[in-house]
């Protein structure tokens, strides 16, 4: 896969890129006021604002449409600053580049439907204009990535990834769960991709947003897209996640930028002795998974021989109170201990299930 590198297609760019303006494109005054402020922003690269918005249930707000294209087209005009909207057809596709934008983007709901990026791509053919790529709001690494490998493939070449966060049913601090394993795991398997955080959607309130963006930046991620407007409280859409443009100047100047790499030869030699000591830890805890395992296969046997069955939750919840217990007394996280313990337990019932599928199989022999 072909990736043109940001500062090809952003000249003379800093680290982070910053995308910004309204969540929804209201009236030509109010997109122009915005963008006059963030323009002094001298970190601010592109102007966004959403032009077609799809909504959860019908009867809210859905976008200006075609008529707030001439009002991006006024933005960049007067401030110079390139301009982004979201497209979610081959239409909004076609007007979009009709208008002028100079980067597209496309949301989540849909990356999360193969056949509407597919639509996209084979639009948006011969073009290489930037496109950036939200992330499905289910978390699957699998659809992101396929999304990501359709633009590719039509070829498009300065790509960019978007992380949002991902829908969920709990209740959790922020609106949309950041999952960061996600991107960390994208970024893995795409190094050249560049990845952008959206800190207001995974946020839903402002006083969020600056948090998000210092963990963003602290897990070297290319850049951040934040909504901002003129008067937030009056915002047609999303009110409670935007900022004004002042907030936003003072936001990214309390930023911490950190590099993956130091000068300091003595910082160097320090870590890698501190990843050796890792490496030797890990190395034990492997091997104490391992003989865990050998009991787990003895206790499958026994279980088998006494027809009792692999899954026990009342041992499964004292197991848990019991681990986390040990975990709070040592001061670690107990949510990080009970994750592990739910993947060490799963394994063991697949290990024990197996077991006593092969013992039924001796038997009926």
């Amino acid at each position: 896969m072909q990736i043109t590198a940001l500062s090809k297609w952003i000249p003379n760019l800093k680290r982070p890129l910053i995308i910004s303006g309204p969540c929804s494109a209201e009236s030509e005054e109010q997109m122009l006021t915005t963008a006059r402020e963030l323009v002094q922003i001298e970190d601010v690269r592109i102007f966004r604002a959403g032009i077609w918005k799809p909504r959860t249930r019908p009867g809210s707000f859905e976008g200006n449409g075609e008529k707030a294209l001439p009002w991006l087209e006024k933005v960049k005009k007067e401030t110079g600053l390139l301009t982004s909207c979201e497209v979610a057809n081959a239409q909004h596709v076609e007007l979009a580049l009709k208008y002028n934008v100079d980067v597209l983007w496309i949301g989540a709901r849909t990356s999360a439907n193969p056949f509407a990026v597919q639509e996209i791509a084979d639009a948006l053919k011969g073009t290489n204009i930037p496109v950036m790529v939200k992330n499905p709001i289910n978390a699957d690494l699998a659809l992101w990535i396929g999304a990501i490998e359709r633009m590719s493939q039509a070829g498009i070449t300065k790509l960019a990834a978007i992380h949002r966060g991902f829908s969920t049913y709990e209740k959790i601090k922020y609106r949309n769960n950041p999952i960061w394993k996600i991107p960390i795991e994208l970024k893995q398997r795409m190094p050249e991709l560049p990845i952008i955080c959206d800190p207001s959607h995974i946020a839903g309130r402002r006083n969020l947003v600056a948090e998000l963006c210092q963990k963003a930046m602290d897990l070297d991620m290319d850049g951040l897209m934040i909504e901002s407007h003129i008067n937030p409280k009056e915002a047609w859409s999303d009110a409670a996640q935007q900022v004004t443009p002042e907030y936003l100047a003072g936001l990214l100047k309390g930023l911490s930028l950190r590099s993956e790499f130091s000068p300091n030869r003595t910082f160097d030699a320090e870590l890698e002795e501190l990843r050796g000591q890792i490496d030797r830890v890990d190395t034990e805890i492997i091997e104490s998974l391992k003989s865990r395992m050998d009991i787990v296969e003895k206790i499958g046997l026994k279980k088998a021989l006494n027809k009792v069955t692999p899954l026990q939750m009342k041992r499964m919840d004292e197991l848990m109170d019991k681990r986390q217990a040990s975990a709070e007394a040592l001061g670690l996280d107990t949510n990080y201990i009970k994750e592990l313990y739910k993947l060490v337990h799963v394994e063991s019932i697949r290990k024990q299930t197996h077991i006593m599928n092969d013992f039924k199989e001796q038997e009926d022999k």
